[in-house]
């Protein structure tokens, strides 16, 4: 027990799973909101890049010394106050003039709402519909300001999402891939392990049984078992998600139906490689009825076995849930490391270049897979000493 408690791969399957148990209250936000500008590089990524800005406008405005390339995205929002028979102007000064971003008339309480992407904001400035309005805001380096003239009372905030947020950037909706990443690691997780859980559990009690019963009960699970070994398992998968709903324990459900049957297979060969030895003859001799001998000797016999198909078949598991989750069969307010790669697709990641969308949750399937492949790979050969034997010589 100790030895593979100090295996690398058992320290970093630990270290992930702490992770995604701890990591999402520990980040202090949830997976759906938004961080920054979409498809904001890594902080670390381009540093002409601006970080994300705030800035509070108050009666004497704001003043911005602005040394980057213009950011992603223009807001302004908040309320302005004005008295009766007043006109409001709100002015946004740059180093090559003065540009009048809306003028407010009346009395009364104004909220304000301005974002450089709206295309009736990029026509009362009369910029270009196509493109970003925060590159006609900046056009250079230098000094601006903000203010407001004839008003009252000014609570306003300026933001301004820069091309660079967080360890790992955004996506296009300008969530935290990191949070997103940390959230995707309950999913695959839960159902790679559940799913081979009860795979393995069913392949068990099937395998236990058409070994050691025989006749035509083992001749009819053998011929279900080459049925659906020969059938493609992808496309099924497909309909029974259509067929079924998106939900986390539906996909648990699909993929632990096609996947118990190389375990079925593996105990039922172990069992009739023991049911007519001595010892078995002799608990029968003695009296002990089939269930004793199945419960109290033969499930032991196969709990190594039973351990390494697990750890074996957690792989399969996060890879197939991957796929399905890539090819939008998943439930779309469930983050999976998959679901995360379905969006980049869907969004232009792949044509665009966004690799920061791409290579962190794709890295995270390989590492998984690798992970529980070297468990399994290890607990095989304690099984079998001659598995390792190739290593040693």
């Amino acid at each position: 027990m100790t030895d593979i408690l100090r295996r690398k791969s058992v320290i970093l399957l630990i270290c992930i799973f702490l992770t995604g148990l701890i990591g999402p209250a520990l980040m202090g936000r949830h997976h759906s909101d938004v961080a920054g500008a979409p498809f904001a590089r890594p902080v670390w990524w381009n540093r002409e890049l601006p970080l994300s800005s705030e800035y509070a406008v108050g009666n004497d405005g704001a003043v911005i010394d602005w040394e980057k390339l213009p950011p992603e995205i223009f807001a302004l929002n908040g309320k302005i106050t004005a008295d009766p028979g007043s006109e409001v102007r709100i002015i946004w000064s740059t180093p090559e003039g003065d540009m009048l971003l809306d003028t407010l008339e009346g009395s009364g309480i104004y909220w304000i709402n301005m974002d450089g992407r709206d295309m009736i904001f990029k026509q009362e400035l009369g910029l270009p519909l196509i493109g970003k309005s925060a590159e006609y805001l900046f056009p250079s380096k230098g000094r601006y300001e903000i203010r407001t003239e004839g008003a009252r009372e000014t609570e306003l905030s300026l933001s301004l999402p820069g091309g660079r947020q967080g360890l790992l950037g955004t996506d296009q909706r300008g969530r935290d891939i990191l949070t997103l990443l940390v959230y995707g690691i309950r999913t695959s997780l839960t159902v790679g392990i559940s799913a081979t859980l009860i795979a393995s559990l069913l392949g068990l009690g099937l395998g236990l049984a058409t070994g050691y019963i025989g006749g035509w009960f083992d001749s009819a699970v053998m011929r279900t078992v080459d049925v659906l070994l020969s059938i493609p398992t992808l496309p099924i998968m497909m309909v029974l998600a259509g067929l079924w709903g998106k939900g986390l324990w539906q996909l648990v459900l699909i993929l632990s139906i096609f996947s118990w049957m190389g375990t079925a297979r593996s105990v039922r060969a172990l069992v009739l490689t023991v049911r007519e030895s001595p010892w078995v003859e002799g608990l029968r001799a003695l009296g002990a009825g089939r269930g004793y001998i199945l419960r109290r000797h033969l499930v032991p016999e196969a709990a190594p076995i039973l351990l390494a198909n697990v750890a074996l078949g957690v792989p399969g598991a996060i890879l197939a849930e991957a796929g399905l989750a890539f090819l939008g069969l998943s439930d779309p307010r469930l983050i999976s490391w998959g679901r995360m790669l379905h969006e980049a697709h869907s969004f232009g990641a792949f044509t665009e270049g966004a690799w920061w969308l791409l290579i962190p949750p794709g890295l995270g399937i390989v590492a998984l897979c690798l992970i529980f492949m070297d468990i399994g790979r290890y607990l095989e050969e304690k099984i079998d000493p001659r598995l390792g034997s190739g290593k040693n010589a």
